[in-house]
């Protein structure tokens, strides 16, 4: 999609970081946004956001793992946008723990935001985005999308399944007009490490972890831009951050011993 402006996009998980700053990236574009969270507050801020820079903006408090409330959201959408152009699935949860400790309970929930959020998302706004004649999906994943590291076995699963979702979508797709792509953001300041589920294998480790985020972070901005470059060059992938660049390509050249070199630094910074 070369033309953003007048279009309608969706964009999940956008009461902070990514979701916000996409949203807001997207309005100085010239798109109209519908905006899905479950923090209320944070959904009128952001909509606030993008009415500053002359954009419509509706606010919809949905859970992405909810099947029935993502299927009206859909309808709900269209009934007070007329229509739909791009979707981005940016909900996104985080559990931290080594597998054994790891209730089922938690990698179930975080299964439903982080993967079964994105299928909903697909399933119900594709037949609206297809009636639009273009569009554009663009799935979050992560750069633990690229590689899997202890305590991320639910976190990165979940992400890898996206990956491999939507590059299968992206060939289905394509034939209609509408592109596809994977995000892949490597350490962004967003709250995700605050608000996750976390098993300290360190005592302090949380805390430590996220002091790095906050110091060494790159802005969710960052990532914004890339998702606009990506939506407006039709990319089926964008990595965003240095170490999701070096991620990518260790994996392509030493596939069996880039996890030992990353599980070496981890072990370095005492994360």
């Amino acid at each position: 999609m070369r033309n953003l402006r007048d279009r309608v996009a969706v964009v999940t998980g956008a009461a902070s970081g990514i979701g916000r700053a996409t949203a807001v990236a997207l309005a100085e574009r010239g798109a109209d946004l519908a905006l899905t969270d479950v923090d209320e507050v944070g959904l009128q801020q952001t909509a606030r956001l993008v009415e500053g820079v002359g954009r419509r903006a509706t606010t919809h408090t949905v859970d992405v793992a909810n099947r029935p409330a993502m299927e009206a959201l859909a309808d709900e959408v269209v009934a007070e946008h007329g229509q739909v152009h791009v979707l981005v699935n940016n909900a996104g949860v985080s559990v931290s723990a080594l597998f054994e400790e790891h209730s089922l309970e938690d990698f179930e929930w975080l299964f439903g935001v982080n993967f079964w959020g994105v299928v909903y998302g697909c399933k119900f706004f594709l037949p609206h985005i297809k009636a639009a004649g273009e569009g554009h999906i663009v799935n979050i994943s992560s750069l633990f999308g690229l590689i899997g590291l202890p305590t991320q076995s639910s976190y990165a699963a979940s992400k890898f399944a996206v990956r491999g979702f939507t590059e299968s979508l992206r060939t289905e797709l394509a034939q209609h007009r509408i592109g596809v792509t994977s995000v892949h953001p490597g350490g962004i300041k967003t709250n995700i490490v605050k608000s996750s589920r976390f098993t300290e294998v360190i005592p302090g480790q949380k805390a430590k972890v996220i002091d790095g985020f906050e110091k060494r972070g790159w802005p969710p901005e960052l990532v914004a831009r890339r998702i606009i470059g990506a939506i407006e060059g039709d990319k089926a992938r964008a990595l965003v951050g240095p170490e999701t660049y070096v991620t990518d390509f260790a994996k392509r050249l030493t596939p069996t011993y880039a996890n030992r070199i990353f599980e070496r630094l981890r072990q370095r910074l005492g994360l």
